[in-house]
Order: C-alpha cells, then sequence, then structure tokens
C-alpha cells in the first residue's frame, strides 16, 4: 500500500475519533479565527513568490466554515487583513491581496445560497472601492439567510480603533440628545458594545491563532476580554480538520471562568 495513502487512512480514522470525542461535548457559539501563516507556509513550500500564499489561505476559508457548520459552529469571525497590514505592507502585496479576498468573497460568499449570512468589521473607506464594494454587496446578498450562520469579514480592523469609534459614536448620540453631561456617571460596557462593528453578535468563546504566533494582535480586543485562546504551530493554508477538531476538543476540556 502506497504511504500517501497508508497517510489518508489514518488521517481519516483519526478525524472520526475526534468527531466522537465532541459528541455531546459543550462546544463554542462563536470561533474567532487569526489566520496567520500564509507567507510562510508559501516559503516552506518553495515558492518563488510569498504573496502567493495569500491566495490558498484566502481559499482555505471556504473549507474550514465547513468544518464549523458540519461541528455546528453558528458564528465565525476571521481576520482578513489588519489595518497595520494596510500600512506596512508594500502597495504590491495589499493589491493582491484585496483582488484575492474580492474574488473569494464574489465567488463563494456573495450567493444567496452560500449558508452564511455576511457581516463586516472594519473601517470600508480604509480599502479600496472594489473590495469595499465587493464586501458590501457580500452583506447584502446574505441578509435574508436564515440559516443562522454568521461569518463576520474583520477588514481593514484594528481592536483598538474599533472601541474608539464606538466611543466616537456614543457620545455623538448623546451630543444630538441633549445628555453629553450626564455620560460620565452613566455610561456602561453595553454602551459601548452596542456601537462596536460586531453590535448584535456574541463574543467570541473561543479564538484560534494559526503559525504559532501566541499573541491577539489587536484582533476583537473588547470582544475577546473572556474568550478562551488556542494556538496552533499549523501555518493557515495548512490548517487541517484535526486542527480544528483539537482546538474544539481543548475548548470543551476547559472550565470557563470569566475572569475568575
Amino acid at each position: 500500500m502506497l504511504p500517501g495513502l497508508i497517510q489518508r487512512i489514518v488521517y481519516g480514522i483519526y478525524t472520526q475519533r475526534l468527531r466522537k470525542q465532541l459528541v455531546g461535548a459543550e462546544l463554542p457559539e462563536h470561533v474567532g479565527i487569526i489566520m496567520d501563516g500564509n507567507r510562510r507556509w508559501a516559503r516552506q513550500m518553495g515558492m518563488a513568490d510569498p504573496s502567493i500564499g495569500h491566495k490558498y489561505g484566502a481559499e482555505h476559508v471556504e473549507t474550514v466554515l465547513s468544518w464549523c457548520e458540519r461541528a455546528g459552529v453558528k458564528h465565525v469571525t476571521v481576520y482578513l487583513c489588519s489595518t497595520e497590514n494596510l500600512a506596512r505592507r508594500d502597495d504590491a502585496e495589499v493589491s493582491y491581496l484585496m483582488q484575492l479576498i474580492e474574488q473569494v468573497i464574489t465567488d463563494k460568499l456573495a450567493q444567496p445560497d452560500a449558508g452564511w449570512r455576511v457581516h463586516v468589521a472594519g473601517t470600508l473607506d480604509a480599502l479600496p472601492d472594489t473590495t469595499a464594494h465587493a464586501l458590501k454587496n457580500a452583506v447584502e446578498v446574505t441578509r435574508d439567510c436564515d440559516t443562522g450562520h454568521h461569518i463576520t469579514l474583520a477588514i481593514g480592523y484594528g481592536g483598538r480603533q474599533e472601541v474608539v469609534d464606538a466611543l466616537r459614536a456614543l457620545l455623538t448620540e448623546h451630543a444630538a440628545a441633549g445628555t453629553l453631561d450626564e455620560l460620565a456617571d452613566t455610561i456602561t460596557m453595553e454602551d459601548v458594545s452596542r456601537h462596536l462593528y460586531t453590535a448584535g453578535q456574541p463574543d467570541p468563546d473561543l479564538v484560534i491563532r494559526t503559525s504559532g504566533e501566541q499573541r491577539l494582535s489587536n484582533f476583537l480586543v473588547w470582544q475577546s476580554a473572556y474568550s478562551e485562546l488556542y494556538f496552533c504551530d499549523t501555518f493557515w493554508p495548512a490548517f487541517r480538520e484535526v486542527d480544528f477538531l483539537r482546538a474544539l476538543r481543548s475548548y470543551a476540556r476547559r472550565n470557563r471562568r470569566y475572569g475568575g
């Protein structure tokens, strides 16, 4: 029997074993994913242009969503591009990344039968017009999706900026109502939360980061205050279903204390 075939058989058996372990377990309702390691994966694979790793990474999102759907995860937030990425990467790489995102959104997500309602978190004004249009179109096309599955695309996103924008909106709201003087004594966490990009959606129960890096990198800094964190050494394009199931198993085994 060929080594590749043996490997696939063993992988299949292990995947089934992990799925069985999760039957009846308490699983996350909302998973946030920091998709890291596209360029490093491309270098590891010997590709001349490491930016090509973004192509494989972008296309991998659809596969991971199918795993989430199978596991019963209803909400997924994926970190596509940070404000830091837009500012620090060279123009050619950013342009290539935006084109890939537009293509995946248009071909895979902005479809009435895709099964996922699309939401956007980030500053669209910081994106190319074509990218912003693709995102707005995906939101509109999937607005009536009633499967209960929601995907939030964090693009042109920064967690600290999100909090600043929420506070600005809150101040503007109270200024218009003539209650600005009262705000200092009455402001609550709920007041800030309802002005976040993700208002109306549950906070992530689990945040997964690939590539071995162990930090949040300005991702959902307000919403992830009580999230469980899982760090995986695998680069994002090579992230397998067994890696995803291991993350869910790790979550199921934890005792969430919510700050305790």
